[in-house]
């Protein structure tokens, strides 16, 4: 029998819905968690009027990564978020237990607005703001 490959691996776009959190851990790591909101317009069959739903979502970013985008994104800021997806349970100050749904984030990408690119050239328009967890020199 095959084996089904173990494959993590999530890709999402959306704008900052809050400025990022910033905390150092006990190491002196940096650590920036950030929410985010996915928008998608589809068309309703049933009334054939456009509709939008949106899905909030939070990611997590560690180290030399963390470092770049708390200078990097705040409220607002319309980035890709490329990660896995990482579960963890809790309980509440109330006593429940919680669950909770992230992305662990390797990479993020800054996207230019509109008004940002409106007095560039088209090659700098059509570059994004890349932050990722492996600065390779080449």
């Amino acid at each position: 029998m095959a084996r089904v490959p173990e494959l993590n691996l999530i890709i999402v776009s959306g704008r900052l819905t809050r400025d990022p959190d910033i905390r150092m851990t006990q190491k002196g790591s940096t650590v920036c968690s950030f929410g985010f909101a996915n928008n998608r317009s589809y068309r309703d069959p049933s009334t054939n009027e456009w509709k939008e739903e949106v899905s909030y979502m939070s990611a997590t970013a560690f180290g030399p990564l963390a470092d770049r985008l708390k200078e990097k994104i705040r409220k607002g800021t319309p980035v890709i978020v490329e990660g896995r997806l990482v579960m963890s349970e809790y309980t509440d100050k109330s006593g429940q237990q919680r669950r909770d749904l992230r992305i662990n984030a390797s990479r993020v990408q800054i996207v230019p607005t509109g008004a940002a690119q409106e007095g560039s050239t088209s090659a700098e328009a059509s570059e994004a703001t890349e932050v990722a967890e492996d600065d390779v020199p080449f």
